[in-house]
């Protein structure tokens, strides 16, 4: 896909959708595909920003090729080192010994960790406010370190006036899928970037003091016009708070009683008025659930009891928000169990690990199958939970 980002730019797109990949990274479901991008600055020297995922090597040299048009490339920028930005960049100095690789020193020197018998292409290490003069463009060189790797820095290109951001603005979802950018947008941030945001934070502060009319990420659709927007969502989410006003119900159950206890809450719930998103943590997409948990500021946990722990879809699924630094949110617990009820106590644990968790009391308690009076309890819990609003 060889065009330019913007009608009359020399700054040109030359990214590859991959729609074959069932998972990334190995663990996320992606049922649109992804996009690996990859950019090309035409001008007295030419360079390339970052290459693509082995997986579409072939592809991406010939569209390098047809944006070259005959000549080598002067420099190829290298934002981030993950192989799925940074695994075709053997094919391409194997192809162009003469080009240099320009890089963060941390970034180069990950080089060989990936490549065996990587040509020795002349390279050049730049640092925080370093410049790299194309003829009419310039790129200014940012580093970004935790974002979400320590080598990761953002380059920016001072006539144009575009930020080329690695990973951060990406999404999920290849490029020929029509869909909104938000809700892959929040998947792909939370789940592969939201533990670091603190560094994020660190970022958007640098990005505040550039000129920006067009962000060019890694993954996902050029962004231009109004950036307001998806700069307010990335300052929401960095700082762990929360997008928006609602209560995230989750459920782990075994024979669907707690399932049946959870159903109940959500409805007495929407009947308080409150906007509620229910998840079945035994067949939902992990990383869904993620983001449903970062996105609102409330969640319920409906968990069975088993083997003297919680539920494991429960366990999974709190473990990965402990990973995701988890944080500012409010939690109401309940929990199912026959003889030894004994969720709330584990998934409490866990909790109190994570920053700024309130727990309301007190947990609904059900044995077995919902009875009237647990139903009764359950409706005390909605009421708890909406005064939390």
């Amino acid at each position: 896909m060889l065009k330019p980002i913007s009608p009359d730019s020399s700054i040109f797109y030359i990214g590859v959708d991959d729609t074959t990949i069932d998972l990334f990274e190995n663990q996320y479901p992606v049922p649109h595909g992804v996009s690996y991008n990859a950019y090309a600055i035409r001008d007295e020297k030419t360079a390339l920003l970052d290459t693509v995922d082995p997986r579409a090597t072939e592809q991406w040299l010939e569209q390098a090729a047809e944006v070259l048009d005959g000549t080598a490339p002067d420099y190829l920028v290298i934002s981030h080192m993950e192989p799925d930005h940074a695994g075709s960049i053997q094919a391409l100095a194997e192809r162009y010994p003469e080009m240099t690789l320009v890089g963060s020193a941390k970034a180069l020197a990950m080089l060989p960790q990936f490549f065996r018998n990587l040509p020795r292409n002349p390279t050049l290490a730049v640092k925080e406010g370093d410049v790299l003069e194309l003829g009419t463009h310039t790129l200014h060189f940012v580093m970004a370190p935790m974002v979400h790797w320590p080598e990761v820095m953002v380059s920016y290109e001072s006539a144009e006036k575009v930020l080329f951001s690695a990973d951060a603005f990406g999404k999920f979802g290849a490029l020929c899928t029509d869909e909104p950018w938000t809700d892959e947008a929040r998947r792909y941030f939370l789940n592969i970037v939201g533990k670091y945001g603190t560094p994020v934070q660190t970022l958007l502060k640098k990005a505040a003091k550039l000129d920006i009319q067009t962000i060019c990420p890694l993954h996902g659709p050029v962004l231009t016009g109004d950036l307001a927007p998806y700069l307010h969502l990335y300052q929401t989410w960095s700082s762990y708070t929360p997008e928006e006003k609602g209560v995230l119900v989750a459920h782990a159950s075994i024979h669907g009683n707690t399932a049946k206890a959870a159903a109940y809450l959500a409805e007495q719930l929407k009947a308080l008025g409150e906007k509620v998103t229910v998840i079945d943590l035994c067949r939902c997409d992990m990383a869904e659930a993620v983001a449903q948990a970062f996105r609102y500021d409330r969640m319920v946990l409906a968990a069975s009891s088993y083997d003297g722990g919680v539920f494991l879809p429960m366990e999974e699924f709190l473990l990965h928000l402990q990973y995701k630094a988890f944080q500012n949110r409010t939690v109401a617990l309940v929990e199912n169990g026959s003889w030894a009820p004994c969720a709330a106590k584990n998934m409490r644990a866990v909790l109190d690990t994570m920053k700024q968790i309130t727990v309301l009391e007190p947990t609904v308690t059900i044995r077995s199958a919902v009875k009237p009076e647990d139903e009764e309890h359950l409706r005390a819990l909605a009421e708890a939970v909406r005064q939390e609003a």
